[in-house]
């Protein structure tokens, strides 16, 4: 199940990295995203409306990311330089999400 296997990956990405949200990381996409996907999937909501969801969360996550200033990875080094940027790490979680919907629409 593909939200069980996100869910999974994200937890694994938060034991690996020590990330929670707002520690401007990728974490901040990937979290809502699963969350989206699986709360979409229990509404009976299609995998491509579900999918849909999950990559609107991650881009919302990305957005959120832009005042924070970095707490973990390579972009706490800038301290609060970081603030006022979109985050690299959840940008491109959020695209691979963009990826993996505009994929299952082109399949489906």
């Amino acid at each position: 199940d593909w939200a069980a296997a996100l869910a999974a990956g994200v937890a694994g990405v938060q034991a690996r990295g020590k990330a929670v949200l707002e520690d401007k990381t990728m974490v901040d996409a990937l979290l809502p995203a699963s969350q989206a996907l699986s709360a979409g999937l229990a509404d009976g909501s299609s995998f491509d409306e579900a999918l849909a969801a999950a990559e609107a969360a991650a881009n919302a996550g990305v957005q959120a990311t832009i005042p924070l200033v970095a707490r973990k990875g390579r972009a706490s080094y800038l301290g609060e330089r970081s603030a006022g940027h979109q985050d690299p790490g959840a940008t491109s979680s959020w695209l691979l999400m963009k990826a993996a919907r505009e994929a299952f629409a082109e399949g489906s």
